[in-house]
């Protein structure tokens, strides 16, 4: 299991650039003016894990099969896209379908770059597209809440259930606040909030598109989005995406030097997949053998069974138990046979938790 992960901003921040540069593709069309993405581009990504080859080396796999992810290259949004101006209603569907919204934010100055409101204000771009997300998201509540209301005085306990955690929502955007801040009281809440699709209830990334220069230690501009996103509770990362677009094409030894001569340790692909895994709370096991090492991804909290039907529906249904070894005593001891000889093969049932790291061996029915 991978996520999406849909690349929203104004026209000409540098979302095509940066979908190309992370999936290596040029599927999008970078072009210099808006609404050159018309319909959304999807690429999936590979996700970058040192510990995968660690343990294909020790196993002798001979595959190495990273786990995935999605990125949507969704169009600009304007002023006005919750009106379908632009070419509003037809993108905030897209945003709709993604499990997180990476918000794009042009954070450098290039005369030769238009943009959409003509100045450099990377805080007054992201409150332009979270004010269209939150307009949509009203307009939309304001007509579902009190058919529930009123079907919920009928004793429905579905439309009860709605009615409270949905009118918590409404409440929210009525104050210019976005709906992800609303707290489900139980379960059955959390599922009706989710089923909901709310817009502006998905976790954001901000990411930072700055200059070469600044890719290292960020600007003026970058700094001040990360104060946004800490008094959010929103993550952000910087990139450049003019660095990116360079290193597509380049071997891995190729990178490695140009990224130090850039200051730089890692590629923005790999901080926009940390952070994303952080946004969303996810985790990595592992299943490793000798014709193939490979990385699955789970919600953090999900148990062995749940990670199991993450390989087959048929596991979860038939799940018996998981031979378990944590990636430390993995790599420490030299392999699962060592690991088995020194007790560190653990056999899990139904409701263990799986752990980030975790190699994993299920038996099932």
């Amino acid at each position: 299991m991978g996520f999406k992960c849909g690349i929203v901003g104004l026209p000409n921040v540098g979302k095509s650039t940066l979908f190309n540069a992370l999936t290596e593709t040029q599927a999008a069309q970078a072009a210099n003016y808006p609404f050159c993405t018309i319909e959304p581009n999807v690429g999936q990504v590979a996700v970058p894990d040192a510990r995968l080859d660690q343990l294909a080396k020790i196993a002798g796999s001979q595959k190495i099969i990273p786990t995935q992810l999605a990125f949507v290259d969704i169009a600009g949004l304007v002023r006005g896209a919750s009106k379908g101006e632009g070419l509003g209603n037809q993108f905030l569907g897209n945003i709709r379908e993604v499990d997180a919204v990476v918000h794009v934010l042009r954070c450098f100055e290039n005369d030769d770059i238009q943009h959409v409101d003509n100045k450099i204000d990377p805080i007054s771009d992201a409150e332009t597209v979270e004010t269209e997300l939150m307009l949509s998201d009203l307009e939309s509540l304001e007509k579902r809440v009190p058919a529930f209301q009123k079907k919920a005085s009928t004793g429905d306990k579905e439309s009860k259930i709605a009615a409270s955690v949905l009118g918590q929502a409404l409440d929210l955007l009525r104050e210019g606040k976005p709906a992800r801040l609303t707290v489900p009281n139980d379960a059955d809440e959390e599922r009706v909030f989710q089923q909901a699709q709310l817009l502006t209830s998905k976790p954001v990334l901000y990411v930072c598109n700055v200059d070469e220069g600044s890719a290292a230690d960020g600007n003026a501009f970058s700094a001040k989005v990360f104060e946004k996103a800490k008094a959010e509770g929103a993550n952000a990362v910087i990139v450049s995406a003019a660095i990116e677009s360079e290193l597509v094409g380049m071997d891995e030894a190729g990178r490695m030097e140009f990224l130090e001569e850039m200051g730089l340790h890692e590629t923005g692909l790999a901080r926009v997949i940390r952070s994303g895994y952080d946004l969303l709370h996810l985790i990595t096991f592992f299943t490793v053998g000798p014709k193939e090492a490979r990385a699955w991804t789970v919600h953090k909290g999900e148990t062995a069974p749940q990670a199991a039907g993450v390989i087959h529906s048929d596991f979860e249904k038939g799940f018996i138990r998981a031979e378990t070894i944590a990636f430390d005593d993995f790599i420490n001891l030299g392999g699962e046979s060592k690991c088995r000889e020194a007790g560190k093969l653990r056999a899990e049932g139904k409701t263990y938790v799986v752990q980030d790291g975790d190699v994993m061996h299920f038996l099932h029915s």
